[in-house]
Parts: C-alpha cells; sequence; structure tokens
C-alpha cells in the first residue's frame, strides 16, 4: 500500500477518524474480516469489553467491538467524525433535527465518543480525542471509502456541515462540491466522502435502500474478495448499491460488490485503485 501525504483524516475536526463493527463472536469476525480483507489483528479491551484493531500492512484500520451475544445490539459498521468537543456536537445533532442514541461516553483515557443518526435515518458516531489511526479514510491508498445514500443528499450536506463544521473558516476546512445529484468532500483537492441522492425507504426490509452510511472497503479484486466471503460464511447481497433500483452506469461503473458477513453487517468491496468520485 503506498502511504498517502499529509496529514490522516483522523487528525482533522470534521473528518472520518474511524471504523466499528459491533461483533458477537470476535474469533470468528477476525477468520472472516482476515481472509476476506486480508487483516491481521490485535486484540485488546477498554476494561468493559474485548475488542480487536484490524490493521493492513501493519496500519489500523478499523476495530470490532465484542458485544454479549444475548444483547440485541444490531451488527454494523459505523463510521466516526473527528469533533473538538462531542457534547457541542451532540447539541448540534439535536438541534438539526437528528437523534442520539447513546453518549457522550467517555473511553478513558482515549476521548469521548457518541452515537447518533441524521435526520433520515442513518446512522453515525462523532469521537473527540485521539484515534492512533494513520491511514485516512478516502480516496487514492486509503483502504476505506465512505458513501452517505439518502434521499437529498444537498439537505444531508446542511445537515452534517453545520453538526461537523465543515464549511468553518479555518486551516482544515473542507471543499464541498455540489455535482449533480450528489456532493463530495474534500480536503486539499482529495475526496474524503460522498453523499448520494437516491430512492432509499427509511422503513424498507433490504438494507440497501435505507439512508445509511456505506462502509466501502478497498481489495484488488473484488469478486475474488466476494467469494471469500461466501467461503467464511457471509453472503453476496443482490441489486448492488441501491437494490437493484439504479443502474451500473449511476454508479460510475464502478467494480463494487455488497456483502453482509456471518452476523449479517453489511459493506461493500470496492476496487482498489478506482478513483473515480
Amino acid at each position: 500500500m503506498v502511504p498517502v501525504s499529509g496529514p490522516t483524516t483522523g487528525e482533522v475536526v470534521g473528518a472520518p477518524c474511524w471504523l466499528s463493527l459491533t461483533a458477537r463472536d470476535l474469533d470468528a469476525a477476525e477468520r472472516f474480516y482476515g481472509a476476506v480483507l486480508g487483516w491481521t489483528f490485535r486484540r485488546d479491551d477498554d476494561g468493559d469489553r474485548e475488542y480487536a484493531v484490524g490493521r493492513l500492512d501493519e496500519q489500523p484500520v478499523a476495530v470490532i467491538a465484542a458485544v454479549a451475544a444475548e444483547l440485541s445490539v444490531r451488527v454494523s459498521w459505523t463510521a466516526f467524525f473527528t469533533v473538538d468537543d462531542v457534547d457541542q456536537a451532540v447539541a448540534r445533532i439535536r438541534e438539526r433535527g437528528g437523534t442520539v442514541g447513546v453518549g457522550p461516553v467517555g473511553y478513558p483515557p482515549h476521548g469521548r465518543a457518541a452515537l447518533a443518526a441524521d435526520r433520515e435515518g442513518a446512522a453515525f458516531g462523532v469521537w473527540e480525542g485521539r484515534t492512533g489511526n494513520r491511514l485516512h479514510i478516502g480516496m487514492r491508498s486509503a483502504p476505506a471509502w465512505l458513501e452517505l445514500h439518502t434521499r437529498d443528499a444537498f439537505e444531508a450536506a446542511v445537515f452534517y456541515g453545520e453538526v461537523l463544521r465543515w464549511a468553518d473558516e479555518a486551516p482544515a476546512g473542507f471543499e464541498v462540491s455540489y455535482e449533480q445529484d450528489k456532493v463530495v468532500l474534500r480536503r486539499d483537492g482529495e475526496a474524503v466522502a460522498r453523499l448520494n441522492s437516491g430512492p432509499v425507504e427509511s422503513g424498507s426490509p433490504r438494507p440497501q435502500l435505507r439512508p445509511r452510511w456505506l462502509v466501502r472497503f478497498r481489495v484488488p479484486d473484488p469478486e475474488a474478495a466476494a467469494v471469500a466471503v461466501v467461503a467464511y460464511g457471509g453472503t453476496v447481497v443482490p441489486g448492488g448499491d441501491w437494490g437493484g433500483v439504479r443502474g451500473p452506469e449511476e454508479a460510475d461503473g464502478r467494480r463494487v460488490v455488497v456483502v453482509r458477513d456471518p452476523e449479517g453487517a453489511l459493506f461493500a468491496l470496492d476496487a482498489a485503485g478506482d478513483d473515480k468520485v
């Protein structure tokens, strides 16, 4: 993997800083993501629960946290965004019509976090503190790329822009580009995330059609990785990003395979080296 120059996204307020997965079987999750994404793992705990840090080329990519099997916690990938004050960020979320499900919660000595949802119901997290993540979340050589699928990308950009201070006049400020039915978030000319308008349904039984932040993990060969998904107990989700209601030309013709891990967490396999925004 070729390092990306400049500050990591985790060091920039308002940018995605880390990715988190809850799993009921941590050993099985390590086997699955190791086989599919080529990760190695380092175990640790925060005093309350055990977690594993997924690493690629010895660099941290994501955290998989163990939850008790009897708890009715949805297994899913969550993107966290850096904020300078989690209490103020939570207040902004509520003021702008979002909801806060958990937190703020302290994770000493590292920081504090909260789990929330935007006005359309897409879940995300905010994080105040150190991350230790030395890799970008974004395009080019980054191992992961984020896309928000929502009813109106422009309305969502206003919500996230105010909550995460994307438009603040500061040295670490972002460029927000409005392009057809999507919004692209860039810093120093490099894409960090994309917000897409599309046919979402909050109550849809199909996860692809619900408002969500979709985590795309970049792999050399998405089709080969999808074979590993099935071999290790996961499933390939038919219909692509939007459940088959949008054609490939509307997804930029990118090589993307949408899958679920053995516990049902939805994510996408994206072709490494495909830098289309």
